[in-house]
């Protein structure tokens, strides 16, 4: 059938025999090969009629009307279809946009339980819905009825079957967690020593060169940006640009396939399972960034590719005065109905799916707001919440909340259940401004510092429910942070005007790239600083991918659509910035070595025990005595903290006591030198110094005793430890 003949059922262009076909089951949802044949089944409430299509591999399509419907899920089982078998879905029923139907048997759609796809898309007028040149985008009227098979892609069967061996989860506690967000074509695309035809791929990432570093630095977990089959937006590509970070996912079962070495049909599966098991040979968990608040259709003038044609009103939320419009929660076009029973039922499906096939060890959620979100508000007790709370399988993995959308009211920090840790957005914030010296932050920084109990307390949540970062794919990195006031967005073709405009940067006196040695040693020293903050911070730390050797993305703080040098980690930085990856690997070492500053529990503000003098934590001001409610709020930029090793409450893993040495923090955000008065005896009679970030390394010789007076470089962190 030509693109551009109108689509009608029965013409040429599919074959007409039809396979042996059994009636097969409703579960498990998509196509499922059990070394025999293929089950496929669909789920659409609105359907009056699903055909299943077969593509060959020269493209012809042959239709099997599906026959079997068990509570709105159409099945058929095919004993002769194998793996690597293209196929697709074309829904027969109402097109009716007025009342939230967008049934158009035009279009090949794409299995949402998909776990391979084959092709691209062309975004030609074959995959919409309406005439993209008519005045009225919105029109009731019946769609072109321009066939999409040749201009979209097709699901593929995959063999499901891989030899695990011994593979398990590291299962590492929060609190020894150290989380490494990475971006899987961005950190291996420019490795020297990754072969050059893995670079780029899963298999790249899980290359021993990946691994050995971040072993060095001590990661437990890497984080991965969007994996989930996602779609290049048909705006970005008419600019030349690309939807580089994936945050447009139709595909929730499937690993990307562009970020596959292995080009056969569905070699991505094991691609991705293959990289799961040398991350787990090497004791390091992996999490997916995972999209589902909403999918690549966008809005009312996107694409029909999958959800929107089989049944758009149990997929989306739909405006209630007005159907034929989407509720944007997420800034993207549409939001994903996770109050339907069968769209929550793909979302916890998909979870499982990862975690018992695909071996991973849990999921960070992008705008999980949104999902928690039961009519407008967000809503802790909603289905969402609950499903996950006694689900066996996804309760025990672990649960990080992005816990805001751009909705109303979706700023949600603190808020989420008891099960879920969450990205601190508050944390960022508070140590951003701490460091360029903002007036009036310490009393929250002071908070942040110590695990934000003021957040996660109350809900019987620990320090380690705060995932600290300061810096992260979305905005600029570590190196920008500290070398740009502004964003420098041009180059993504928006004028400037997407990303953030707040960024609570500093340049330390001049915009960008500079020779100027003062300000390239203060901006060393202000990145070591970030750096060590986040590692002696209660709770959970996270390094964003290169900030440890100091990537820059020349102040963009929005490379979404960069999938260039730009947004690349440039692996030569490990040797120009020597001294920054050192550090960070002692900053990490520090904080594993030293349970102080990875507690269980919360500080209490008094002794561990009856009849001890000293107090699991105090606050001290330069003169070396404990600050006063006068001193919290007189616009300090200079505050100490004395961390008592004997008085950590909570049992290590095997249920002894744990101990550690004591230390004193003391942190100077001045722009000058601050004399500082070491406490007297009651804390400890002799310190020496163990972590200094004025030192290029982080190196402390200091020795001092109690009483004496020290220097506290300006804009700097010294760390303490107690020898007597």
């Amino acid at each position: 059938m030509s693109s551009a003949e109108p689509f009608s059922q029965g013409r040429g262009g599919h074959e007409k025999s039809v396979p042996t076909v059994w009636p097969g089951t409703p579960y498990p949802l998509g196509a499922t090969y059990d070394g025999a044949g293929t089950n496929f089944s669909l789920f659409s409430e609105v359907a009056e009629r699903v055909e299943l299509c077969l593509i060959s591999k020269d493209g012809r399509e042959e239709r099997i009307e599906l026959d079997e419907v068990d509570g709105f899920v159409w099945h058929c089982y095919l004993p002769t279809i194998t793996p690597g078998q293209r196929y697709g879905f074309r829904v027969h029923g109402p097109w009716d946009p007025a009342a939230g139907h967008r049934c158009d048997p035009s279009k090949l759609l794409l299995d949402p339980y998909g776990k391979s796809f084959h092709g691209d898309f062309d975004f030609s007028q074959a995959l919409y819905s309406y005439d993209t040149e008519a005045d009225d985008l919105v029109s009731g009227g019946v769609p072109p009825q321009i066939d999409s098979l040749g201009h979209t892609m097709t699901s593929v069967v995959i063999n499901p079957f891989f030899q695990w061996g011994s593979d398990r989860s590291p299962r590492t506690p929060y609190h020894q967690t150290v989380i490494y967000e990475a971006h899987v074509k961005g950190m291996t695309q420019t490795h020297p020593g990754i072969p050059e035809e893995l670079r780029g791929t899963y298999a790249g990432l899980g290359h021993p060169a990946i691994i050995d570093h971040l072993q060095s630095l001590n990661v437990t977990a890497i984080e991965l940006m969007p994996v989930h089959q996602f779609l290049h937006d048909h705006r970005l590509l008419d600019l030349g640009l690309r939807n580089y970070w994936g945050y447009n996912t139709f595909g929730f079962f499937a690993p990307h396939a562009q970020y596959a070495a292995t080009r056969n049909a569905g070699g991505a599966v094991a691609e991705f399972k293959t990289m799961v098991r040398a991350f787990h040979e090497a004791g390091i968990e992996v999490i997916l960034d995972v999209v589902y608040n909403h999918t690549a259709e966008g809005n009312h003038l996107g694409p029909t590719i999958n959800f929107r044609g089989i049944d758009n009103s149990a997929y989306y939320r739909l405006l209630d005065g007005d159907l034929r419009y989407y509720k944007d929660f997420t800034g993207t076009g549409n939001s994903l109905n996770a109050r339907h029973p069968h769209t929550l039922q793909l979302i916890m499906d998909s979870l499982r799916y990862w975690v018992l096939d695909m071996h991973v060890d849990g999921f960070r959620f992008d705008l999980a707001s949104t999902l928690a979100r039961e009519f407008y508000d967000v809503d802790r007790l909603s289905a969402f919440f609950d499903i996950i709370q006694q689900d066996p399988v996804i309760s025990q993995v672990k649960l990080i909340a992005e816990p805001w959308d751009v909705g109303e009211g979706g700023y949600q920090v603190g808020n989420f259940p008891g099960l879920w840790t969450e990205w601190n957005g508050k944390y960022r914030d508070t140590v951003r401004d701490f460091w360029r010296g903002e007036p009036a932050t310490l009393g929250e920084f002071a908070s942040r510092l110590t695990g934000s109990s003021d957040l996660y307390e109350a809900t019987g949540r620990r320090p380690s429910a705060s995932i600290n970062f300061v810096t992260c794919h979305d905005g600029f990195t570590l190196n920008d942070l500290v070398s740009y006031n502004e964003k420098h967005n041009e180059a993504n073709g928006e004028d400037n005007r997407d990303g953030e405009s707040h960024n609570r940067s500093w340049n330390c006196g001049v915009e960008g790239p500079t020779d100027d040695a003062d300000i390239t040693a203060l901006r060393g020293k202000q990145m070591r600083n970030i750096l060590a903050t986040l590692m002696l911070s209660q709770g959970t730390p996270m390094l964003a991918h290169g900030d440890e050797m100091g990537r820059t993305q020349l102040g963009n703080n929005n490379v979404y659509c960069q999938d260039s040098k730009l947004s690349w980690v440039d692996w030569t930085l490990c040797k120009t910035n020597a001294d920054l990856v050192e550090f960070t690997r002692k900053m990490v070492k520090f904080r594993k070595d030293h349970p102080a500053f990875r507690r269980r529990r919360f500080f209490e503000g008094k002794p561990l025990r009856t009849g001890d003098q000293i107090r699991d934590i105090a606050w001290l001001n330069p003169s070396g005595t404990e600050m006063t409610q006068e001193d919290w709020g007189s616009g300090f930029k200079c505050v100490a903290v004395f961390l008592n090793g004997d008085a950590i409450p909570a049992p290590n893993e095997r249920g002894e006591r744990v101990a550690d040495d004591s230390f004193l923090m003391c942190f100077n955000a001045h722009s000058t030198v601050v004399d500082f008065v070491v406490p007297d005896g009651d804390y400890a009679s002799a310190w020496a110094g163990a972590i200094d970030t004025a030192h290029p390394q982080g190196q402390s010789t200091l020795e001092i005793t109690a009483g004496e007076k020290i220097s506290l470089q300006p804009r700097s962190l010294l760390v303490l430890r107690k020898t007597a």
